[in-house]
This record gives structure tokens, sequence and C-alpha cells, in this order.
């Protein structure tokens, strides 16, 4: 899945999901995000992935104006392919979500592919004390909240994005989202070749078990063949796991603080850059490289950092 032993590896620098009173070290501020992003990249990952937040509250904030100031700074000190969510909260309507991914025309945006229970409640067991007031309802909310990704919605993104030649990174949390991503393109509607991100150990989606990664990807090979880049992500305690087996299946990797807040068994990574450099020891320990940016986007075809609209 990878080219000629090159791993391409994401780095997911802050997301939706994690609060500030969960770690001191989330990147927060936009000069946070664009340190975290540009440390990352320095330590190997050839995209970042991107959130933004209230840099007062760290509430997720998928305002343009939100992503504005750290695009530029990462663009000025970094050749690594920036990726833009259009996941944003699972709090928000999809034309909220897919906002900063239409107006700045970036080389990959995420796009979910499914509805789904998306359950963060079970840190509340962690966590108790909470410096704003909106993360513990937010946790909490989501007992009874469903993450909304409907096929209106999915097409909603993708014709959106259609005129700006954005590639996206497909995020699926589960075996169906790939049939899911199959109607799409035996439509049309979306072009390889893919770049699959399977995401594994999140409640509600797929279970983290070697089973469960050899089974997404046996199925993802069955469907797409040779139209697709695999990657993986696990949460939490499944990061570096998950990238293990992963890269030794011939995968690409995710990492960062927006899908684990540690870096061992009760240590908290203190930078994304760090949870980076410990894929890249497994990756190289396999007898692999790293992909530069310029060779990810020559493996996913993408249009170049020239082409985007920040």
């Amino acid at each position: 899945m990878s080219s000629q032993g090159k791993v391409v590896i994401t780095c997911a620098v802050t997301g939706a999901i994690h609060t500030p009173s969960m770690s001191p070290y989330l990147p927060i501020t936009p000069q946070e995000i664009a340190d975290a992003a540009v440390g990352a990249a320095e330590a190997g990952a050839a995209i970042v992935h991107l959130h933004a937040r209230d840099p007062q509250t760290g509430k997720p904030d998928q305002r343009p104006e939100a992503f504005e100031p750290f695009l530029k700074v990462i663009k000025q000190r970094s050749n690594c392919v920036v990726n833009i969510t259009t996941g944003g909260a699972p709090t928000m309507l999809v034309q909220e979500r897919v906002g900063p991914a239409a107006h700045f025309a970036p080389e990959v945006a995420s796009l979910n592919m499914g509805s789904m229970n998306f359950g963060l409640y079970p840190m509340l067991n962690r966590f108790k004390e909470f410096k704003h007031d909106w993360e513990q309802p937010y946790l909490e909310g989501s007992r009874d909240r469903i993450f909304r990704n409907t096929f209106a919605d999915i097409e909603f993104i993708l014709r959106t994005c259609s005129e700006n030649g954005t590639r996206f990174e497909i995020e699926c949390y589960d075996i169906g989202h790939l049939y899911t991503l199959a109607h799409f393109a035996e439509r049309g509607i979306v072009k390889p070749p893919f770049f699959v991100q399977s995401v594994f150990g999140l409640l509600g989606g797929i279970g983290p078990h070697p089973e469960d990664v050899a089974h997404m990807k046996r199925t993802a090979d069955r469907l797409f063949g040779k139209d697709y880049r695999w990657s993986v992500l696990g949460a939490g305690r499944n990061q570096l796991p998950i990238a293990a087996m992963a890269a030794a299946m011939g995968g690409n990797v995710r990492v960062g603080l927006e899908d684990s807040l540690w870096i061992a068994p009760g240590k908290l990574a203190e930078t994304n850059a760090q949870q980076v450099r410990a894929a890249r020891q497994i990756i190289e320990g396999l007898g692999l490289s790293v992909a530069t940016p310029d060779e990810a986007r020559d493996i996913l075809q993408l249009k170049g950092a020239d082409k985007v609209k920040f």
C-alpha cells in the first residue's frame, strides 16, 4: 500500500475530541497549533490534519477565520501537506463543517464516511475537574448524540469541494463506511486514488483487535484494489500498536494529540512531534522509510501547495 517502502505519516495536532482540562500540552491557540504542526512536520509527518479552537476556552471552532491565522503561518514555515477537517465536531451541522475546506481549498480535507454513535463520555471516568463550563456537558452529551454524516451530507461535502481539486482523507470508522465509499466511487462523485483512513478503537466504531485491522484491510483490498492508499489511526492507548500493525501490513499511519493524549501508559505526550518520532521509530525499525511531503503528494496525487487558497 505504501510506495516503494515509503510510509506517509499524518499528524492530527488538536482535533475536537479532547478538552483543554485533559492535558496542558493540547494545542489551543493559533500559535500553538501552528507550532505543533510545524514541529510534527519537522519530526517526519508529511501531512498535518488541522482543527481550530477558540483560543480562550479551547472549544472547537469551525469558522474559516479561526483557521486563517495558523494556516498562513504553517505554509510559510513548512512544506508539509495541510489537511483541513470537514468533521469539525459532532455537535456541528455539515454546512458549518465544510466551510473552511470550501474557503481555503486545501490539498486534502477529511471526510467522515457515515453517521455513528461517537462515544466520548467514558473519558469522564478519568477526568473529573474541568476549567471551562462547556467541557463536561460536551463529553456527557455524547451518550445521546449521533455524529451525523448522511448520504446527503457526504455528497454535499464532495460536491462543494469538487471545483477546488481537494482530495479527501476518507475516514472509515467501520466496515460499512468502506461500502459507502464504494457507492460514491461507483457514482463517480469521488475519484481514485482514495486515501482511506481506517479508525480503530473509538466507542461506536470498529474495535482495535488485530482481526479488526485485518478485516478492514481485506475489505478495502477487495473493494478498491490498487485504487486506494490505506492509513490507520488508533484511538487512545491503541495509537502505536495499531500504527505498528498497519506499517507491517504495508499501510500508512496517523498519530497526534487529536487521537491520543498519551506517549506511554500513564504518561502524557508533551508534543505532537513526540508521537511522530515514536511512529517513525516503528516504521524505520521495519526497514521502511518515512515519506517526505512531496513524496506524499506523489503517492496521493495531490494538486500541490501552490494551488491552495491560503
